[in-house]
């Protein structure tokens, strides 16, 4: 039977890591690739930028992460570090870090972390790993449509590759408030990305708008394969604005489900945002594309991209999940090896 007695070099030594994002904040306690518990609030970045301050943030971080310090099993080395990605290192977070420029891989990322003691929130030193930049900020000679930022994503993705859950030279497809195609290069770094506001475009549309009233008050549960590459079609041939219009005929004309409808508006967004990247060459046909995120929305991103000829897959949940705190855990282990290699 393995001694599990403090400092027994058998047990790994827990990690505090946190998602800290735009609208929830995520934290876990996890020793090698075990979950020893998890907490999540309703807090983000939206919230320091509406109250201008961060008191709230801190509050409730510190409250998550004393609740899965607590959950530390008896005998087992208490944490040293909390790791953390997200928008929590935006100025709108706890502690701005620059993004690190494309391509970036855990080493990169590593290099650019930032170790900061909050005693507010923990006495327990935080690592603050940074977002990834593709491109210069002022465009260049390209112009402003080339550059991208990401800032959480890019420890996903960096999880995904050492899980082996994604290859090295595909895609991974980011499904959430934003759309980002994120692509990986042969040595299994971020090579850049491309961002848009599909996500929040999608929800303002469905409440927000005349179409409100034939839509379903749910998001889709399963999309209607018909309609969805009806509304793909219709993007591509007459354009985004007028397809969304096309949703309104639908319901005037009968015939078609509140859900129906919603496929059709799905799948237009997913036509005008196919018909985008593949001009913009970020779509490359015979890749390999993997989609994260939100389940519904993703597996209408799965139908659309395979009807298109792409090899396409989603991952759960519990893949994502895993992927993040991998993610975390390569930056923490590649920091620790860049110190322990630096002279003197």
């Amino acid at each position: 039977m393995t001694d599990r007695r403090l400092g027994d070099p058998s047990v790994p030594r827990p990690l505090v890591c946190v998602d800290a994002g735009t609208t929830n904040t995520r934290v876990w306690l996890v020793a090698g690739d075990k979950i020893l518990a998890r907490r999540e609030a309703t807090i983000g970045a939206r919230d320091t930028a509406r109250d201008g301050h961060s008191r709230a943030l801190r509050g409730t971080l510190r409250d998550l992460i004393g609740t899965v310090r607590a959950r530390t099993p008896l005998g087992t080395p208490a944490p040293l570090r909390v790791a953390a990605a997200g928008m929590i290192t935006s100025p709108q977070g706890l502690c701005e870090v620059p993004h690190v420029a494309a391509p970036a891989g855990a080493a990169e990322l590593a290099a650019g972390a930032r170790e900061s003691i909050l005693p507010d929130v923990t006495e327990v030193p935080i690592l603050f790993v940074p977002g990834i930049r593709t491109g210069s900020l002022d465009g260049g000679e390209a112009g402003i449509g080339s550059v991208d930022v990401m800032r959480g994503e890019e420890t996903l993705a960096i999880g995904l590759v050492h899980l082996g859950r994604i290859p090295a030279g595909s895609l991974l497809l980011h499904v959430g408030s934003h759309w980002k195609v994120i692509r990986i290069d042969a040595a299994g770094r971020v090579a850049g990305s491309v961002t848009s506001l599909a996500g929040e475009m999608l929800q303002a549309v469905t409440n927000q708008t005349i179409l409100a009233s034939g839509l379903p008050s749910t998001p889709l549960v399963a999309p209607d394969e018909d309609l969805l590459r009806q509304g793909m079609e219709e993007a591509r041939r007459s354009g985004l604005a007028r397809a969304l219009f096309c949703v309104r005929l639908l319901e005037l004309a009968g015939g078609s489900s509140p859900e129906g409808r919603l496929s059709f508006l799905v799948g237009a967004f997913i036509g005008a945002e196919l018909a985008g990247l593949e001009a913009g060459g970020a779509l490359v046909p015979g890749m390999t594309v993997t989609i994260a995120g939100d389940d519904k929305v993703g597996g209408a991103w799965q139908l659309a991209l395979q009807r298109a000829g792409w090899a396409a897959h989603s991952l759960t949940p519990d893949e994502r999940e895993a992927g993040f705190l991998a993610g975390l855990s390569a930056v923490v282990a590649a920091r620790a090896g860049a110190s322990a290699a630096a002279p003197g």
